[in-house]
């Protein structure tokens, strides 16, 4: 394992070059002691946290809830999850249902639509659209006409902001669209496409039993371009099958060459216990722990190289690509769908296990085919758990996006929002921060917390000290009224690095 490689000199921004830009400091010995596992903070409380004693009711209460204070915060946000795939990539841990056969689709696009309807009522008078995120799954395999038909029911129910202004995404498989399906995509509204890509190395994706030649991706990338398209994200994942730090250099080349817009490159998570599929990997061709943090850092050093800034956690993007426009200008945001320009937009999810964040509310629909039915045939939304955060909870969920999106935090911002002395109200979590201060991740100074260049990659670490439930025992959850003793599912988290 290396001991450093060294991206930054020091944290301080150089000279015209905003702070979110500069390099990263990759510190293996590091990162090697102190990865964990953690959440990623997608939302706050984690999902994980989410009880059963909410439903239906508690969801209809938060929506209520924004009509009494004005008919909502702004514009929605929404996501539409399409769990269907053609073929298991072994890799994944996604909520899917791998199947050829179509009519299930179909099935599932009449509840779907049952479910967009009653959400649409249900937002009357608050239900303008600025975001659109299509997930899945694969949302390209549904055909052209089923897509068409989909998003003419979601302009029946919701009114979407021009398509200028608003940010209409979907995630696509290259092995599942021609040229002529992308142009129908952008034609039907979206204007951003999310690729899935992993790795171009032929023995990894046949490791992994996804054969997707470079050139289809490439193919795929440019009609998209010529399409209109705003923004090409591609996803990667380090830590596969067969990968070596060789074929990952390699991959990197091609990547940067292609200039997607914006990069996702994640950890792999193995998790044969939880994930079926990936028990069709070999132990023996996972790259180890030390080669795994090599890649890390060499990907890093050749994405920031070629001028892509780091967002956070796993993401990369132009300078001039929304995200980092939105960093920059402290507008980022996180929620399900990872990091979004569209801060505090409420969003609303359907489809089956789709996740919602109304108001002061989480909320997640039933996670099988069979309940989400039953709950659209019974009339009421398939709401199956979900939380109302607490004041406790909306003070640290502010805290935890400041961090995972902006790297800093003015205590003085906090303390005049919320009726308390930071350094007292948080004496444990400012004791807690003292080694990874001394491990040079964070700086404190009573007014900013601060994330540095070299605590960037960690900042999930950082995020879990002001986790009030990470440290709370299950008996004393269920006294403070957040679940039944023993309801909560046991953590599953990945790694933080």
């Amino acid at each position: 394992m290396k001991a450093v490689t060294t991206m930054n000199h020091d944290d301080s921004s150089p000279i015209g070059i905003p702070a979110a830009a500069a390099p990263l400091r990759f510190d293996a010995a590091t990162i090697g002691r102190l990865s964990t596992s953690g959440p990623r903070y997608t939302s706050y409380p984690t999902a994980d946290r989410f009880s059963a004693d909410f439903g239906y009711g508690s969801y209809l209460e938060a929506v209520a809830g924004l009509k009494m204070r004005g008919g909502g915060r702004g514009p929605l946000s929404l996501y539409v999850h399409v769990p269907f795939c053609d073929t298991v990539c072994y890799y994944c841990g996604c909520n899917k249902i791998v199947t050829k056969d179509r009519s299930k689709a179909a099935t599932y696009l009449s509840y779907l639509k049952q479910e967009i309807g009653m959400q649409g009522k249900l937002f009357s008078g608050m239900n303008q659209l600025s975001q659109l995120h299509f997930g899945g799954g694969t949302p390209t395999y549904l055909s052209d006409r089923q897509m068409e038909e989909l998003m003419a029911h979601l302009r029946k129910n919701f009114e979407f902001a021009p398509d200028e202004e608003g940010e209409y995404s979907i995630e696509i498989d290259p092995r599942t669209v021609s040229r002529e399906r992308v142009h129908t995509l952008r034609a039907q509204g979206f204007n951003r496409v999310s690729l899935g890509v992993q790795d171009f190395d032929p023995e990894v994706q046949k490791a992994v039993n996804r054969i997707q030649p470079e050139a289809e991706t490439l193919a795929v990338m440019q009609a998209a371009r010529d399409a209109g398209f705003r923004s090409i994200s591609i996803d990667l994942i380090y830590g596969l099958p067969k990968q070596t730090l060789d074929t990952m250099r390699q991959t990197m080349a091609k990547v940067i060459a292609a200039a997607p817009d914006r990069i996702a490159l994640y950890n792999y998570a193995h998790l044969p216990h939880l994930f079926k599929p990936q028990r069709r990997i070999l132990d023996a061709d996972l790259p180890p722990a030390d080669v795994k943090l090599d890649m890390l850092a060499l990907c890093i050093r050749e994405l920031t190289s070629a001028g892509y800034v780091y967002i956070g956690m796993d993401h990369f993007a132009k300078p001039d690509d929304d995200l980092a426009v939105a960093q920059r200008q402290g507008r980022l945001h996180r929620n399900f769908q990872g990091y979004s320009t569209h801060a505090e937009a409420d969003l609303v999810a359907v489809g089956v296990s789709a996740i919602s964040s109304v108001g002061n509310t989480y909320s997640q629909n039933e996670k099988t085919l069979d309940a989400y039915y039953e709950k659209l045939d019974q009339g009421v939304l398939p709401v199956a758990r979900g939380i109302r955060l607490n004041t406790d909870d909306l003070l640290r969920r502010i805290i935890i996006q400041k961090l995972m999106c902006s790297f800093e935090l003015s205590i003085a911002s906090i303390e005049m929002a919320y009726p308390l002395r930071f350094a007292e109200y948080f004496a444990g979590e400012l004791e807690q921060l003292r080694p990874l201060e001394q491990d040079g991740l964070v700086t404190m100074d009573g007014e900013w917390l601060s994330v540095t260049m070299k605590g960037r990659l960690l900042v999930r670490n950082i995020c879990m000290v002001f986790d009030r439930y990470l440290g709370l025992p299950r008996a004393q959850e269920a006294d403070a009224g957040r679940a039944p003793a023993g309801a909560v599912q046991p953590l599953r988290y990945s790694k933080t690095i």
